[in-house]
């Protein structure tokens, strides 16, 4: 399992606090703007939109806020125009950082995440320095206490899903990102419905970090994800789950 998987599975074990509720309000307000600005204000129609939702519902977000969200993204209410935009760099030891942005002003943000790279062992990176690294693919997480990995590897490789691993405390199953969503319904359809997904960068390979290099790397990933307008950061570290439970918050 990658260091990045390790970080993902601590921050959906330790879940979202309520201090840092607004954060995640503030990013998924940004999303459904976009993807309704993007493909339309109907979650039927438009793919990306209803996966935003889920995530909108999953951090309990008021109805009142996704609607006005879509309806700024669709034009029917006055709002933020909103640019995305993908940088590249690395951090402490050459592993290898992507992270998605989503902003009103590109140089302000651009600016703000140079200062927390470099304050935390990192650099930005030219375009293509460090994307070869990662690939697209969907990633459904199902809980190991609720269904075993035969009747999952039966029904998932059925339903044109890729692989199934095993991540320790879940069974992640695979998919083609562009096949993603119809898996997961596939899925739900036969009985199985995940605890979360989404669709994600993988690393091809990790960099094996400890010490003090660990400990600023979890630093410089908690900057990163704590920024509003970065929406995703994908690395390549790779730090042994019980000194990353020590020191992530």
């Amino acid at each position: 399992m990658s260091g990045h998987s390790k970080w993902a599975t601590i921050k959906r074990k330790k879940g979202a606090s309520d201090a840092k509720r607004g954060k995640v309000f503030t990013k998924v307000i940004r999303e459904l703007t976009v993807a309704a600005k993007a493909g339309g204000g109907d979650p039927n129609n438009n793919p990306r939109l209803r996966t935003v939702l889920e995530k909108a519902k999953a951090a309990n977000m008021p109805q009142d806020n996704i609607t006005r969200a879509i309806k700024k993204g669709t034009g029917e209410l006055e709002g933020v125009n909103y640019e995305e935009s993908t940088y590249e760099g690395y951090g402490p030891g050459g592993v290898a950082i992507m992270f998605d942005v989503m902003t009103d002003n590109k140089n302000r943000s651009i600016a703000e995440i140079r200062h927390i790279l470099s304050r935390n062992g990192g650099n930005l990176g030219e375009p293509g320095s460090v994307s070869w690294v990662f690939s697209k693919k969907g990633i459904l997480h199902y809980d190991k206490s609720k269904v075993s990995e035969e009747q999952l590897m039966d029904v998932a490789l059925e339903v044109g899903a890729e692989d199934i691993k095993d991540e320790g405390e879940t069974f992640d199953v695979w998919t083609d990102p562009h096949t993603f969503e119809k898996v997961k319904k596939d899925l739900i359809d036969k009985g199985l419905k995940p605890t979360d997904g989404e669709v994600t960068m993988v690393p091809q390979n990790t960099v094996p970090l400890v010490g003090a290099a660990a400990e600023q790397m979890i630093k410089l990933m908690e900057a990163l994800e704590d920024h509003d307008d970065i929406q995703n950061v994908y690395a390549n570290f790779d730090i042994p789950k019980e000194v990353m439970e020590k020191i992530a918050i």
